[in-house]
């Protein structure tokens, strides 16, 4: 096994936050790929974009921040995605509960404290096996994430399922790891170069 810690480099994060700006280049796609499948209520694009907008904030603190600190700063991370921690659940958009609620029924577990959950975007921490690739539509309401685990098929992705349900997802199921033809032939999210 691949020590994420040495995957998560300053080069390879930059390359990251760029791939969550926009789509990859097909050439750049390594041969496997890691598959999420999504079903989401309301706007798939609008979704697809809150969904990067947390993800991009926090790949960001994970070059930039100290994580030597007891607390990362939190200025960059979406209002909604903050407010998931709020003790008072009309701070909380319905999207964002929803999605809460449905990681906490699947998982059996309790919601993640945003500063543990930004703590897994050091680029220091083994715990996060994944880099992310794209989101693309995969049918009516169903989106697929795709992410980059050096072809491990199980690998540390908690962060990424919780980011994924908070940001609206009714469900999500995976990784399934695929060839990168298969990303290739769908309709990205995000503009291609």
């Amino acid at each position: 096994m691949i020590h994420t810690s040495m995957m998560h480099s300053a080069e390879s994060l930059e390359a990251e936050l760029e791939r969550l700006r926009r789509c990859p280049d097909v050439e750049s796609a390594p041969p496997v790929l890691c598959e999420f499948s999504v079903e989401v209520a309301g706007d798939p694009a609008q979704y697809a974009q809150r969904l990067r907008s947390v993800l991009s904030a926090a790949v960001n603190l994970g070059a930039t921040a100290d994580f030597e600190e007891d607390t990362v700063p939190v200025d960059e991370v979406p209002d909604w995605f903050t407010a998931i921690g709020s003790t008072d659940d009309a701070q909380v958009p319905e999207f964002a509960r929803s999605g809460r609620d449905a990681y906490t029924s699947y998982t059996g577990g309790n919601p993640w404290e945003l500063q543990n959950w930004l703590y897994r975007f050091d680029s220091d921490d083994d715990s996060r096996g994944w880099e992310w690739w794209d989101i693309t539509r995969a049918g009516r309401g169903k989106l697929h994430v795709w992410v980059d685990s050096w072809g491990e098929p199980s690998f540390g992705c908690q962060e990424l399922r919780w980011a994924a349900y908070t940001a609206g997802a009714v469900w999500v199921e995976g990784p399934v790891v695929r060839g990168s033809e298969a990303w290739a032939g769908e309709e990205s999210l995000n503009a291609r170069p």
